[in-house]
């Protein structure tokens, strides 16, 4: 206990202080070097696309990308809601991909309407998707996520972002309490595979 307020006092004298955190929306405006003059936002497009003419898609990232089909044949397989990815991206944040599969899945076998998922106890939820870690945080950001979204839309549907440009989709999510930039980044760029 000594030892830790020591350690305070010395990061006090010496100004060795964490900066205080820029707000995600402030942040999201700004080019992440500012002092660089490359590469561009459309050159590192340009790369992308390259390297997915070589290599093609990553097979992680296939199920966010969108349909480029033009036949009006239907698809087999249940397509994945925007708010599904978001809360897939949201129960993904520190832990494994297989956990975070779990966990939706339990999430969707327990709950499979957002509207079930809305209206549901906290401590349901959590349990639901305990097996993904930070079980607390993650149902206190979902829960957040779905009653904001309910009061500003007016229904729990994120599809309209799929109509906005990456920087909307940003500005969009940044003001949901719980979803920061690494989410918001991480989504965004999922979305527009």
């Amino acid at each position: 206990m000594e030892k830790k307020r020591k350690r305070n006092q010395k990061a006090e004298r010496d100004g060795d202080r964490k900066p205080k955190s820029v707000p995600v929306a402030e942040n999201l405006k700004q080019q992440p070097f500012p002092s660089h003059s490359g590469p561009t936002p459309q050159e590192c497009l340009d790369i992308r696309d390259t390297l997915l003419s070589l290599h093609g898609l990553p097979p992680e990232l296939a199920k966010y990308r969108k349909s480029q089909s033009t036949d009006d044949t239907v698809n087999s397989e249940p397509t994945e809601t925007v708010l599904d990815g978001l809360v897939r991206t949201i129960l993904s944040q520190n832990t494994t991909e297989t956990n975070s599969q779990k966990a939706f899945v339990s999430l969707k076998s327990l709950f499979p309407t957002w509207e079930h998922v809305h209206d549901a106890e906290t401590k349901d939820l959590e349990n639901a998707i305990r097996c993904g870690g930070l079980a607390p945080t993650k149902t206190s950001c979902i829960k957040n996520l779905l009653r904001c979204l309910l009061e500003r839309k007016g229904k729990l549907c994120l599809e309209y972002l799929r109509d906005l440009s990456v920087d909307q989709v940003k500005a969009e999510l940044s003001v949901f309490k719980g979803i920061g930039a690494k989410t918001v980044i991480f989504f965004s760029l999922s979305l527009f595979f």
